[in-house]
């Protein structure tokens, strides 16, 4: 019995030893893009990959660091992806740099975002999007891609732009919510899994209302246009989801961002083989497991993707028969 277990143990050490080391950048621990790649690092050693999670990062930096060979592997809003390629917004500064770094920018999986919830005061007069007029309302950040998606929905919404209509507000996403309770400004758009119970509490210290997507907007050819360009899909917010909100009586339309896995082009094949089937066999215990995730889209594995797949993702899908759009294959 000695001897099994000492031959346990080395094996258990060996194979330890040969597991491949990962680090993943992911964004707010209690967001949708921190907690997927928490749960995901949970399953990732039955494919002998150990999977160090960061969260609380700045996203557009990551892709940065993930493009420059500098980090294994980041979260990505579909967005970012597209600026880095084209040296704009957050990559400005860095310019043909950047549009250079985009060409070894490799993705595994599409993965889910969080929801906009547009919240104000149910007391504070705003009952429409037509109603922000006037108003100071928290677009995101100073810096990553959300206002460009906070107001690409309420210009989409509403017509109303940042700046002329209304005073966005950015500042960090840890600090927003209760920069709103000081009435910091008028409105708070935040991204954040549906359910989320800082919400619940936000809404039962005071009544809130949440702004839907009007149906009639949905559809339109400017609704399009601003999901295709800020990389958005959109979601529901099922009715009774918060208690304190006074329009709880109905489903709320409203936009939700995608994202999607990347790596370097360099990371070895097999690699990256046994990353995307870890995330990809696994999701329906992932949303087991965390109600927070029940309602995120996980059925289109491309969902988000606007950058090439690797070859090691490129042969699980196709070993899956999955069919893979020619645009994310390399030549």
């Amino acid at each position: 019995m000695r001897i099994l277990a000492a031959s346990l143990a080395l094996w258990a050490t060996a194979a330890s030893a040969q597991a491949q080391t990962l680090e993943l950048d992911g964004g707010g621990a209690v967001s949708i893009t921190g907690i997927v790649p928490q749960a995901m690092a949970t399953y990732t050693p039955k494919e002998g990959i150990n999977l160090q999670v960061v969260t609380g990062q700045t996203l557009t930096r990551s892709l940065m660091r993930v493009a420059a060979g500098q980090l294994d592997s980041s979260v990505v809003p579909t967005p970012a992806f597209r600026a880095m390629q084209e040296g704009v917004g957050p990559y400005e500064s860095h310019g043909d740099n950047a549009r250079q770094l985009a060409d070894s920018v490799r993705a595994l999986s599409g993965l889910p975002g969080s929801t906009y919830h547009a919240i104000a005061w149910a007391d504070s007069g705003i009952e429409s999007w037509e109603d922000l007029r006037g108003t100071s309302v928290y677009i995101g950040p100073p810096a990553g891609i959300a206002s460009l998606q906070i107001t690409g929905m309420i210009e989409a919404a509403s017509g109303l732009v940042e700046g002329e209509d209304y005073e966005g507000e950015r500042a960090p996403w840890g600090i927003a919510t209760q920069s709103f309770q000081d009435g910091h400004y008028d409105v708070l758009v935040i991204s954040a899994p549906v359910g989320q119970q800082s919400l619940n509490e936000l809404s039962l210290q005071r009544s809130i209302r949440i702004l839907g997507i009007p149906d009639a907007v949905v559809g339109t050819p400017e609704w399009d246009a601003y999901t295709e360009r800020a990389g958005m899909t959109y979601n529901t917010i099922p009715a009774g989801t918060y208690e304190g909100q006074v329009n709880a009586d109905e489903d709320l339309l409203t936009a939700a961002n995608v994202m999607f896995l990347a790596v370097h082009q360099d990371m070895e094949e097999d690699v990256a083989y046994r990353y995307t089937k870890a995330y990809r066999e696994n999701i329906d215990a992932m949303k087991a497991s965390n109600a927070l995730l029940r309602a995120a889209e996980t059925e289109d594995p491309f969902l988000g993707v606007n950058a090439p797949l690797h070859p090691g993702a490129v042969r699980y899908y196709r070993e899956q028969g999955v069919e893979i759009p020619e645009a994310l294959l390399t030549d």
